[in-house]
């Protein structure tokens, strides 16, 4: 089995199949940004990290698979700590703290220890390109939520420029029509 196939299982165990999200469950939530990763040119470990990237729960998603406290050498074990770092980087983030000056501070706020770390600019870019792909597929899947997500990410998507891929920026672009 590939890695990516032990994690798909994982998720499964974990219940992941059972709690609704935008557009079905969780667990289809998740295949459809590590699908829209791999077709963006994202590397593996992104890949992978798009498929667990909730597993701590979100700030916009408290449900979560894995304690962040307790569990995360079971992740890391899977998935390897390169990819494990993004997904708890991700599901860690103060939003409201972090997304709209990241750019101009490099910084993401952790919302479970209330601490920050600034991040290179290669992990910047594995943030942002996750956090791109990931409220594109809410966008796609929620339409509930479109009326204010839309002009959010209109507004929120060219901050980011300078830390997104090109391919995820051209695909926030096109969706967004900005």
């Amino acid at each position: 089995m590939s890695t990516f196939q032990d994690l798909g299982s994982l998720l499964l165990v974990r219940g992941a199949d059972e709690l609704e999200h935008a557009g079905g469950t969780l667990y289809v939530h998740l295949h459809r940004v590590a699908k829209r990763l791999t077709s963006l040119g994202a590397s593996d470990t992104l890949v992978l990290a798009g498929l667990a990237h909730a597993a701590y729960g979100t700030d916009g998603f408290p449900t979560h698979l894995f304690d962040w406290q307790t569990e995360r050498p079971v992740l890391e074990s899977v998935i390897g700590p390169e990819a494990e770092l993004i997904v708890y980087r991700y599901g860690s983030c103060d939003r409201e703290t972090t997304w709209r000056d990241l750019a101009e501070h490099c910084t993401v706020a952790d919302r479970f220890t209330g601490t920050s770390e600034e991040l290179s600019t290669a992990d910047l870019r594995e943030f942002v390109d996750l956090t791109i792909v990931n409220e594109l597929d809410v966008l796609e899947h929620a339409p509930a939520l479109a009326p204010k997500l839309r002009p959010f990410l209109q507004e929120q998507v060219p901050r980011w420029q300078s830390l997104a891929s090109p391919a995820v920026l051209a695909d926030a672009n096109r969706m967004l029509q900005v």
